[in-house]
Order: C-alpha cells, then sequence, then structure tokens
C-alpha cells in the first residue's frame, strides 16, 4: 500500500485497562496514520469513544465497519478467543490487521490467520509491544554484545500469591489459559534473546487452589532450543515465594535482575569475575506504530512478524500438551 495515510479503526473499546482509547491514542499520534472509527457491542463503551475522538464512526456491528471501504486497517482489542474470528473477518475484508497478544489460542488458528493476509495480499501483525520495555532492549543489548559469551540458561519468573481477578481473562474458555496473558509476553522475550531453533518443550500446569476460575494457578514452560540452551518460564498465581523476574546465565557472565529496571551484569574476564549495576533505556510503546505506518507506506520491515507470533502460540500449546502426558 502506498497512501499518505492509512485509515485505522480500533475493533473492542472495553473499560478494562482502557486498552481500545490505548491503542486509538497512539494511531491518532502516529504519522502517517488516522483514526476513523471505532467498534463495540456495548452501546455505553460507544459513546465514551465519541467523546474521547469527537467526530469518529462508530459501529457496533464489526460486519458494518468492515464493510467500510475507506477503512484500510483494524487493531482487535478483544478477548483472547475472538481474536482469530475478527481477524479473519478483517483480514478476507482486505484490511490489514493489528492484533492484541496473544495471536490467538491455537497454531491452527495462527495458520489460518497467516494465510488469509497472504491470499488478500494485506498485513497481519500482533501486539507485542513488551520487545519495546526498556528493561528487555537492556537485556537484549546487553546479550547480542557478546559481553557474556554464549546464553545457555534463562529463567523467567511472573507471579505472586494471590486470587486472580474474577473476569474472562480468568476463564479458561476466553482467555486460553493463565499462560496466554503474560506468558505470550514472556515467551516472546525469551523467542528473541535466543535465536535458535525450538528444539522441545516440556509443560507442567497445576490446579491447586483457586478452583472458582478455571486458568491454571501456576503454569511453567521449559524450552530447550537446538544449540543447548535452556529457557524456564514460571507464570504463577500461588507462588508465596518470590525470586527476581530475570536470571541469565552465559559462558562469560550472567545477568540478574535486581529491581526497578535495573540489572546486576556479571563478567568472567582474564579469570577474575566483575560486577556492574546496567539500568534499563527507555521505553517507548509508540515505536510500533511508527513502524506500522512506515512499513505500509514506504516498505520497511515490520516489527513483529505473524510467524514469529505464531511461534509464541506453539510454544504455549506445546507447553500444555506437554503438562497433560501420561506416563
Amino acid at each position: 500500500m502506498s497512501k499518505d495515510v492509512i485509515n485505522c479503526a480500533v475493533i473492542g473499546y472495553g473499560p478494562s485497562f482502557n486498552m481500545g482509547k490505548f491503542h486509538a491514542d497512539m494511531i491518532s499520534k502516529t504519522s502517517g496514520l488516522k483514526l476513523v472509527a471505532i467498534a463495540d457491542v456495548d452501546e455505553s463503551r460507544l459513546e465514551a469513544a465519541k467523546r474521547d475522538f469527537p467526530g469518529i464512526a462508530t459501529y457496533k456491528n464489526v460486519d458494518d465497519l468492515l464493510k467500510n471501504k475507506d477503512v484500510d486497517l483494524v487493531t482487535i482489542v478483544t478477548p483472547h478467543n475472538t481474536h482469530a474470528p475478527l481477524a479473519l473477518k478483517a483480514l478476507n475484508a482486505k484490511k490489514h490487521v493489528i492484533v492484541e497478544k496473544p495471536m490467538c489460542i491455537t497454531t491452527k488458528e495462527a495458520d489460518e490467520m497467516i494465510k488469509a493476509a497472504k491470499e488478500n495480499n494485506v498485513m497481519l501483525t500482533v501486539f507485542h509491544n513488551r520487545r519495546l520495555d526498556g528493561d528487555f532492549l537492556t537485556l537484549k543489548e546487553i546479550i547480542d554484545s557478546g559481553i557474556i559469551g554464549d546464553v545457555f540458561h534463562i529463567e523467567v519468573f511472573l507471579g505472586g500469591y494471590a486470587h486472580p481477578g474474577h473476569w474472562w481473562r480468568s476463564d479458561k474458555k476466553i482467555s486460553g489459559g493463565a499462560m496466554y496473558d503474560w506468558g505470550a509476553h514472556v515467551i516472546d522475550w525469551i523467542l528473541n534473546l535466543v535465536k535458535d531453533e525450538v528444539l522441545d518443550v516440556s509443560g507442567y500446569f497445576y490446579k491447586l487452589i483457586w478452583n472458582d476460575v478455571t486458568n491454571e494457578d501456576h503454569t511453567e514452560a521449559l524450552i530447550r532450543f537446538k544449540n543447548g540452551a535452556i529457557a524456564n518460564v514460571q507464570i504463577s498465581n500461588i507462588a508465596i515465594v518470590q525470586k527476581p523476574r530475570w536470571r541469565i546465565l552465559g559462558t562469560k557472565g550472567g545477568i540478574l535482575d535486581v529491581g526497578g529496571g535495573n540489572f546486576k551484569l556479571y563478567v568472567n574476564f582474564q579469570n577474575k569475575n566483575f560486577e556492574t549495576i546496567v539500568g534499563p533505556r527507555k521505553t517507548d510503546y509508540s515505536l510500533f506504530y511508527t513502524n506500522i505506518s512506515e512499513h505500509l507506506r514506504e516498505g520497511k520491515e515490520l516489527l513483529v512478524k505473524p510467524e514469529e507470533a505464531r511461534k509464541v502460540i506453539a510454544v504455549i500449546e506445546a507447553a500444555e500438551k506437554s503438562s497433560k502426558i501420561k506416563l
């Protein structure tokens, strides 16, 4: 597409975290993009959208929105299990599509989405915005520099001991499960730090305490790469004992998360160990939409390719399948 301005719409303007408005704001502030429409099944949310963006077109029915030939791109900000059906509708209507993470629930859905994008010659991407977190950018910079040698072990932990909220994110049929929320970010991080083929995935999913919600209480994924590196992901609502978010080991050093976006960097040089604190780079999620504008208008490389987002889903799906295997 070689248009001066890409007309954009947001599907889903729900109040949770104000994510619909978050996307709409970023679109409105990005050169080359123009927010022209918002869709939501809740009339009160459409009224909120009109207040937030006077003059905006609003739709209660997604099909009506997709019939609007002036809309070039849609961003889907809805519950996880609706991502694939809505994306397929939009792609087959020849709209470019941005989907909130996770991309979808299954690799079958991901494959269908990628196929539809190619057949309709439109863009498909996923809002893996956490690639732009300042602390992650610092980690990636350290690892890419080679100062800690070859990474062979990564641990990532997110969690605590608290009841999850009573909403769709805690409903496994809608959310996909506990690993599909923050776990999708974590696995995307890992796959961007270890650029090698995933050899196998083991999963350990537990349902032990919070029986009034259907998501798992504790999930772990152990990812083994072809080069021998191992990554361990823990996402938990029953981890009363905390540990650092990141612990990374390399052949020449390591990295430990010490909080506040800061890391302690360990380096072995001439058989002597050295330590220093490294602070985070700047977080700027608007760069995601800048990339979308430049990709569609100037042909620049897409920041988050759909095949990369599919790989995240494949790892989560494999971890859950592994957790169910009984010998």
